[in-house]
């Protein structure tokens, strides 16, 4: 497994470096932290698959970079490995891939299985800068870093003093930036890249926050627009909450995927649940599930089998993606499993 020095190295020697990173707060806060650092490139976002495969050719293609860095993403095909002429380093924290041959991969999961700290924690030790962007990447992956404690006392007003990672998501200015930071991601493809390109401008969150400088007034703004379709949205699932262990909400395609945000938000309101939000995107349904003690990864294959389908992730936070005509089978085997495993 390549180093943390060696990726720095890699990182400032890159001439011409390409980053592709996976569309959420992670993904965003592990790309703003190397590119800030290192000062150049372009970025690619992975929406919509967990995995890079030659559809993501052409866009290393259009650029010409001499190194390719992947981050935050769980999968990479060896096809697209082949297809690219540069160097590829890939940083990420899901569940290790064997057999990826022609990439320099940091996985602190290889070392340690129960190691998962995000790929933000990672990308913020080969910088060591910019410690409000690591830790608002850090905390929305529901880990609370060594230097959370510090940044406390230095800044009570954006993160109180506190060990429950959910209530400082949820219920702190840190975890409104972080929300900000996330609804940056989402909209057409022209805003979401001047969206990114003004937060590797922003210094300091609260330009964002208290709207004090032109970069921070556009995330702002835009937060604002998206949040109005969250939260009609939240409202809507928080209605489906009953007596029932699940929590499962559906809704159908609509112009912003809220499954993740949902699914966050919900097991803070109802730890007691397993939630499972799910998005109905033509034949599929895009699913997201979380729990607070239950974990995940097995139940959800073992529901999957014989079904047309896919899920994974952490134990207690995972996404999947599965054909509608095998839905309602696939949650009548997940609820019996659930109720099997209490």
């Amino acid at each position: 497994m390549i180093s943390i020095e060696e990726i720095r190295k890699l990182l400032l020697d890159s001439n011409k470096p390409l980053f592709m990173f996976d569309d959420d707060v992670d993904g965003l806060c592990s790309y703003l932290l190397l590119k800030r650092f290192a000062k150049k490139g372009n970025f690619v976002t992975i929406k919509s698959t967990p995995r890079l495969s030659t559809v993501f050719t052409n866009k290393v293609l259009e650029t010409n970079p001499d190194k390719v860095f992947i981050l935050d993403k769980p999968m990479i095909d060896q096809e697209f490995v082949d297809s690219i002429n540069a160097s590829i380093i890939w940083i990420d924290h899901h569940e290790p891939q064997k057999d990826i041959f022609g990439v320099k991969y940091f996985n602190p999961r290889i070392l340690d299985d129960n190691d998962n700290r995000p790929t933000t924690y990672w990308c913020y030790k080969i910088v060591q800068q910019d410690e409000w962007i690591a830790l608002a990447g850090i905390l929305s992956d529901w880990h609370m870093p060594e230097f959370a404690e510090a940044f406390s006392k230095e800044h009570p007003d954006l993160l109180p003093q506190s060990e429950d990672k959910l209530k400082a998501l949820f219920d702190s200015k840190m975890g409104t930036l972080i929300r900000m930071l996330a609804f940056s991601l989402k909209g057409r493809t022209t805003e979401v890249s001047h969206n990114i390109r003004s937060l590797e401008l922003i210094e300091s969150p609260f330009e964002i926050l208290d709207v004090s400088t032109k970069n921070g007034k556009r995330i702002y703004d835009h937060f604002q627009e998206i949040n109005k379709h969250y939260e009609k949205v939240l409202k809507d699932a928080i209605k489906k909450a009953g007596k029932e262990k699940v929590l499962l909400y559906t809704y159908p395609s609509t112009k912003h995927s809220f499954t993740g945000n949902l699914s966050n938000e919900l097991i803070y309101r109802f730890p007691d649940k397993v939630i499972i939000i799910g998005r109905e995107k033509e034949e599929n349904v895009v699913l997201s599930f979380r729990s607070a003690n239950i974990e995940l990864p097995q139940l959800i294959n073992k529901a999957l089998e014989g079904l047309e389908g896919y899920g994974g992730g952490h134990k207690f936070a995972c996404g999947g993606n599965i054909k509608k005509s095998d839905f309602y089978e696939f949650m009548n085997r997940f609820r019996e499993l659930i109720k099997q495993s209490q």
